[in-house]
Parts: C-alpha cells; structure tokens; sequence
C-alpha cells in the first residue's frame, strides 16, 4: 500500500513521486550534516490521487483541460475554476484526517504551520515551477490544517499553473501533489540566496537577498531586499543595503500581516558579517551536497538559520567541461554561424568531427576555448581583429575580460602556433584567377566520389567510411588556400572600409563594392528561386493551387497543370544544386529542403507577390553597376587628392581582391552541407535497419545518439532506449536556454556592449553591416516558415543563415540579435543592397510585430517610430 503520511527523516521521504518535489528537497537537506530544516511531514500524493479518483465531477472536467491551448485563456480560466471548487469540496478518508490530527498532536496547541503545496512537477533541474502552486503561513488547528491542504491540492490547477505545465510540456494527467506541513518558524529576517549569481551566472559568486520578517515580504514584492555577495574564497564583495520600511510577519490568529519596520531598523542591514559568512557556507555546503547551483530560502530566528527550501537554479547555462580546472574562456560558435538553436547529439559530433578548433559542448551548443589564445600576444590581437570583423559584442565582452587582468593573464611566451590555424598569420594572397575555381573544382570532385563510393556501405563499414570522409572534409576546409582567400576578402574590405573613411569621408565604401560579386553561391540560389517563381507566374491555377496546397505532395502535384512540367523540373534543379540547405543546416539532423520541398511553397509565393518577372537578373545588374559606379567615383576622388596616384593604385588593387574572393567566403560551407546530406541520407538508411531490427522504435532517434554511440549500436543491435529518452528530455530543457556569447570556465556570461554616445532616445544599438536607411513595418518572425512577408517590410529575427536568403529577395531592410560583419546574412544583405543592422541584443523582443521602424545599416541605429 502507498504511504499517506511521511516525516521528512522517514523512509520515501526524497521520493519526489511520492511526497513532490519540494518534499523531496526537504527530505534530502534534512538528512545533510550541519543545516537545520524546521520539523514536518508530507502527506503524500498517495491521498491526493485517492480523494481525486472518489469524485466523479472531475475526470470529465480534467479532460475538457487538456484539450485547450495556451491561448485559450478564458476557457483555461473558467475550466481551472470549476476544478478548484470541485478540489476542495472532495472528502478526505476519516482515518487520514485521524493520522494528520495525531501528527499535530506532538507539537502540542500552541505550535503553528506553513501548508505548503508539493507537486511532483516542481523543483525539476528543467523546470522550477516556483511559486506556481499555493503556500499558506501560520495555520494552527487540524480543521484548518486540511481545509488549507485542500487549497494546496485546489492550486495545481490554477491558471498559472497550468499555462506554466502547457508551456513547459507537462502533461496535466502526470502531475500529482503532495502537501507539506511544517513547523512555522517567525523569523528575525528571512530571504533567498542563490549559490550562483543570478544576474551574471558566476558560479564562484554567491548571492543572499535578506530582510526583516517572513521571506514572503520578498516573493510578494512588497520590500526592497539588502543584497550581499560572497566569493567563493568567503569574502563580502559587495552589499547593497535597502531602505526597509515594512515586513510580513505571523498574525495573532491564523495567516500573515504586514506591519511597518521602526524607524531605527529601517536603515541597517538585515544581517551581521558574521551572518553573511555563515550563511554563505551553508549555501556552499547544500549546493555540493545536492550537486547543483541552488536558489535557496533560509530564515533566521534566534541567532540560528533555519533552511525552508532548496531548488535548482534552472535557468543557468551549463558550462562547457573543463578537464584541466584552469581558467577557461568559451566563445559561441552558434553566433558566428548564426544558429544559435540548440543542436541534437549527432549534430553536435559531425561538427565536431569537422573542426580542427579546440571545441566543447554545453547545453546543445557548442562552443571554442580561446583561453590560449587570450594568453598569447600575438595570437590575442589576431582574435580580436577577427572577431572585431565578424561580432563585435562578442570582442567586447572578451575586452572586459582582458582588462580586468585577473582572470587570463597576458604570458609572453605563450605558443601562439597551438593557438591559431598558421594562416591567420600569413600575408593576405594576391589577385589569382585560378585560386578559387580550382578551390571549387576538387571539392565537387570529392563530393561526386563520396556520392558514389557511399552507396555500397552499410553497418559499421558506413560509420567508419563517414569518419574517413569527414577527416578528408576537415582537410578540404583547412587547405592552406581556403582560409587565406576568406581572410584576403576580409582584409580588403575592413581596409577599404577604414581608408576610403579616412581619405574621403566615405562610410562604409566596402558594402556598395561588395555588390553583385561573382561566384556567391548563397546569393545564387536566392536569385535562383525568382527564376522558378517567374516560371510559375504566367500560370494562375498553379498559383491558386500552391496558396491552398498542404505541400504533402510538392512538386509533383504541379504535374497535371498546364506548365507543370517545365515548373516542376525547375524546382527539381533547383533541389539538386541547393536541397541540401535548411534553416540551422549546421546541425545535420535538421529538415532539409530536399527532404521537406513544400517548405519552398511560401518563398515562392511571397517572390510571386512582391516581385516583378525578371528580377532575379533586373537585381543583379543594378548592384554590378552600383558596384562599378561607387569604384569609378572613388578612384576619380582619390586622384585629386595629395599622393592621390598611390591611394588610388592601392584602393583599385584592394578593390580587385575583394570582388576576387568574397564570393568564395559562402562556398566553403555550402560545400560542407552538400556532403553533411549525403552522409544523412545513407545514415537514415541505416537506421531503417536497425528500426527493422528492433534497436530503436524510430529513424530519427538516431539523432539523439552521439556518433560512436551510433557505430556501437549499428555494431551491436543493443538498444538504449533510457539514453534515447534522456537525451529528448535534455534537448527540450536546451531549447528554452539562451546561449551567451562568452561564457567562463567560473560560469560567468557576458555578452558585451556597444560604447556609443548620442543614440537618438529609445533607440537599440547594432552593427552596421549593410548601409543605407530605410522605414516600415517590422516583421518579427522566428521560423522562415511563418514568412509571409509583404513589399516594404522590416524583418526583425533572431538570426539568420543561408536559408534565409530567399526571404531577402523580397524585404527592405533587416534586423537580426546575432551576427557579425562577415556572416553570412551580412554578406547576402551587402550582396542584394539590403540596409542591415544585426547584432541588436533582444530585437525580438523590444520591437513588436507590426511596429513602424527605422533602420540605419550606415551607423547601426533601429528606431521605433510608433508604439
């Protein structure tokens, strides 16, 4: 028989199915050496789910719940209020009140509780649901005790409650609740301490939020809270002392008040040194003892701490491993690809397997340890002029670690060669018009190969052929000549950049002559796709069609319609040269188009609608001209200046390697997706075996297995499904963190600043990386799927990747919160002379849908203009 009452140094008492989350903290820090947990017990979900399964009002109310939706409120709110009455008017078995009254009975009358609510959603390391369900303070008597017991059972289905479980994918049905009864303490002061700091997530900062009264006086919001932080070496660093003018305290009869402080304890701070350090070591102890940063509520009363809670902090970023403990610093590499989502488990060892970088994993993400090269010299200016090209928010928050100069110190003798790729440091190359064709050339050979050799490979003969190949990949993209023509482009427009500012006053001269550059293959495919949408064009019923198709069947539903023919091979060539791109394509597992073509259906749609036939050669030639005029202009100019022979002679040689080379800066990744697909489809062929063999329940799953773990079980046939399982549940926890761009091996994040004075009021600061100014609607859209845009828009998103370019055919102007000058949505914008600021920390989410915006890619300004 389940237990129906349980004392928290009794057995079950860290069950969390059992006795709830909060109950199984309870049971776990009464059970630590040294911290003190005020006495109770939990009466167990055992009672909860009997009581509930008595009542025959609430199955079919509970069922009308999990058929609504997050927006459904006003359903959600009439339905949780029919279920809450009907909660708390369920009986309660006689003998189970007996056993509460005979618990109580120990304490003797005078004693008080908190009633506090336990679900066993609740204190998860996913999921905090804090302050989701009911607490009741200083409730004394058995009659009150229950009917609060039930106010606490009644609080699992308030609307917060239950939009909360919707958000966080909990399934109502799952969900239980405990109640914990616990001896009331009335404190001298109470609060919350967080083993790790809240705002910047150091793990070696502890931070303590303290004031006079019940701790509640700070949930509710009704005191301003003295804050003290600690250092991991017990020291105060600092200490913010608030003017406290009342608390909530224990009220004569049942409940709480709110009283004012005396003047005299209105200014001084609510703990002693001595309190701080004390305190700050039980919180050290209870995190090492739970094994996890924790958000921690304490009381104090008569001279001694009493812990009332510990909690995961769920919303810290995981830090990358660090199997050494020296200090390390991780820079995002989702931000420099401009997919800063997180990436399933055999994502994440293909780009691994790829890299030469010194990389690690943390939260979904990966991440670069540029600790060594911080250290060294010459390598430390080598990183921040790359990234000062690419983001600057990133240089800046790895600046403010430098300058601190105590946490990577400079070292003289640092190996710079361990620290960068050799061709960082090499001269940029000259013009050659042989480098990049033969570039091109080998890698499509090599793709042609492995296309072929690919298909006689099965089992684990697969796996290690694909680990061969992405070693020979690894080598393709470190060629001595592939990243010095990359870097040579950079160079060139940073230079021409900074010197036709210099010589002629010319803001960013670069962007204008990067137009229209021969051999940018993510340009082509955007101009590619208007080609297929003029196709269709001229046919009506094909565009009818397309507006109401569900895309199960694209393209080849187009087949019976006059020009379907011709249409659908078109968007068949179009698939064979660029099928393999997709929205995040960095992670292998991620849809491709030519997996799911119908997500082509409303780029072509919005092409057909915004556009005019012939624009996809109409846009070209007008940024060739652009191009050739702005370069005409600024050699005539540079003639007429002082030494202006020479500036001119240098500005048309820097010229002549920009239009050169940064084309070529899009192929080296499109030639990396092209093989990541190939090796995808062979894997999911794969998988259909193992599927057949019983060794996983579905294809996909094979994504959530790291790429050993994949060859194992292709080896083995020995599922793993507990692992598999595990590995989902983590990949949604992820998909709700954001990624920092810096983060430290202490766990600090810090995502850095732009220093700039006179901002017009209101307005949010960015890189420029694309000139020109430009006003209209924003569009915040967060999936490419959901572009339906319209002529004159803004598209204000989170970032951007090579899939996205075929949107940009279509808008005005772009704003993105990641990426840099050389990204690839910077490139593309430049490319179709799109005005672009990106970089702007939360655009998302200050700028709404539909607002009316202005947008400056010369200065890196977005204002709004109307609420």
């Amino acid at each position: 028989m389940p237990a129906h009452i349980i004392g928290f140094n009794e057995p079950g008492a860290t069950h969390a199915a059992l006795v709830g989350g909060k109950g199984a903290q309870l049971g776990v820090l009464s059970g630590m050496k040294g911290i003190t947990v005020p006495e109770g017990f939990c009466v167990t979900t055992a009672v909860y789910e009997e009581a509930i399964a008595q009542h025959p009002a609430l199955p079919p109310l509970l069922d009308q719940l999990r058929a609504l939706q997050t927006g459904d409120l006003s359903a959600i709110r009439e339905t949780c209020a029919q279920i809450r009455r009907e909660i708390e008017a369920v009986a309660v078995p006689a003998d189970i009140e007996q056993a509460i009254a005979r618990r109580l009975e120990g304490w003797g009358t005078g004693q008080s509780f908190a009633v506090r609510s336990s679900a066993t959603a609740e204190d998860l390391p996913s999921a905090s649901f804090a302050g989701q369900q009911d607490t009741f303070l200083n409730i004394s008597g058995a009659a009150e005790i229950l009917r609060h017991m039930h106010k606490c059972w009644a609080s699992l289905y308030t609307e917060r409650a239950v939009i909360y479980r919707m958000q966080q994918g909990f399934a109502h049905h799952n969900v239980s609740m405990a109640v914990v009864v616990q001896q009331m303490i009335s404190p001298d002061v109470a609060g919350i301490m967080f083993t790790a700091d809240p705002m910047t997530s150091n793990r070696k900062i502890l931070s303590i939020d303290a004031s006079f009264g019940l701790g509640e006086a700070l949930a509710a919001g009704i005191v301003n809270a003295d804050n003290f932080t600690v250092s991991h070496e017990d020291a105060i660093i600092g200490r913010k002392i608030a003017i406290k003018k009342q608390g909530i305290f224990a009220a004569p009869e049942n409940g709480t008040e709110i009283l004012a402080l005396p003047p005299e304890k209105q200014h001084i701070p609510s703990l002693s040194d001595k309190e701080i350090l004390t305190l700050a070591r039980l919180g050290r102890n209870i995190e090492a003892g739970m094994g996890d940063p924790q958000d921690i509520e304490w009381c104090l009363a008569d001279g001694r701490f009493y812990i009332l809670q510990s909690r995961p902090i769920t919303t810290l970023f995981p830090i990358p491993p660090n199997p050494d403990n020296g200090n390390r610093v991780y820079i995002s590499v989702g931000h420099q690809q401009m997919m800063t989502d997180p990436i399933k488990p055999l994502g994440l060892s293909f780009y691994l397997l790829t890299t030469v970088a010194p990389m690690r994993t943390a939260g979904g993400r990966l991440f670069v340890d540029v600790a060594p090269m911080l250290a060294a010299p010459a390598s430390r200016q080598k990183i921040l002029e790359t990234l000062g090209q690419s983001d600057l928010l990133m240089k800046d928050a790895l600046l403010t670690i430098i300058n601190r100069g105590d946490f990577i110190p400079a070292e003289a003798n640092a190996p710079n060669a361990k620290s960068l790729p050799p061709a960082f440091f090499q001269p940029p190359i000259g013009i050659d018009s042989d480098i990049v064709p033969g570039l091109i050339r080998r890698s499509q050979h090599a793709i042609a190969a492995l296309q072929k050799d690919i298909q006689t490979k099965t089992g684990p003969a697969l796996l290690d052929f694909i680990r061969e190949n992405c070693g020979q990949l690894q080598k393709e993209l470190t060629d001595p000549q592939n990243l010095p023509v990359i870097l040579t482009a950079m160079s060139a427009y940073t230079w021409l950049n900074e010197k036709m500012a210099e010589w002629l006053g010319e803001k960013n001269a670069g962007d204008s002559l990067s137009l229209s550059a021969p051999g940018n293959v993510t340009a082509e495919m955007g101009l590619a796709l208007l080609d297929v949408a003029d196709l269709i064009r001229p046919f009506p019923a094909i565009v009818a069609h397309l507006q109401q198709s569900d895309g199960s069947r694209f393209p080849e539903d187009l087949l019976p319609f006059d020009g379907g023919e011709t249409i659908v091979r078109a968007i068949r060539e179009f698939l064979d040269r660029f099928g393999m791109r997709c929205p995040g394509e960095i992670d292998i597992t991620k849809p491709r188009w030519a997996e799911n073509p119908a997500a082509l259906i409303p780029l072509l749609l919005t092409n057909i609608r915004n556009t005019a036939p012939g624009e996809s050669k109409r846009r070209f030639e007008q940024g060739k001209q652009a191009s050739e005029n702005m370069e005409r202009s600024l050699l005539q100019r540079l003639q007429a200046l002082p030494d202006g022979e020479t500036k001119a002679a240098e500005t048309k040689h820097m010229i002549g390697l920009l239009r050169s080379y940064t084309g070529y800066r899009e192929y080296p990744k499109y030639a990396m997706i092209s093989r990541y697909f190939i090796y995808k489809q062979a894997l999911l062929r794969e998988a259909e075996s193992l599927v057949q063999a019983g060794a996983i329940a579905d294809k996909e799953d094979i994504y959530f297995l790291s790429f050993e773990e994949l060859r194992d079980l292709s080896a083995s046939h020995k599922p793993d499904a507990s692992c598999i399982r595990e590995r989902k549940e983590a990949y949604r926890h992820y998909e709700k963190l954001s990624p920092p761009r810096v983060i430290t091996s202490d766990g600090e994040i810090l995502n850095g600043n732009y220093h700039r004075d006179h901002l017009p009021p209101g307005a949010l600061a960015g890189l420029p990386v694309s000139p020109g100014t430009v006003e209209g609607r924003a569009r915040v859209i967060l999936q490419m799927e959901s572009a339906n845009l319209q002529p004159g828009d803004i598209l204000v998103t989170a970032f951007t990747d090579p899939s996205w370019t075929p949107v940009f055919v279509t808008i005005k102007g772009l704003v993105t919160e990641v990426g840099g000058l050389m990204t690839h949505g910077a490139v593309i914008a430049r490319e179709y002379g799109l005005p672009a600021v990106v970089a702007v920390d939360g655009a998302t989410r200050l700028i709404r849908d539909g607002q009316r915006i202005r947008i400056n890619g010369t200065d890196g300004v977005v204002e709004i203009l109307e609420d």
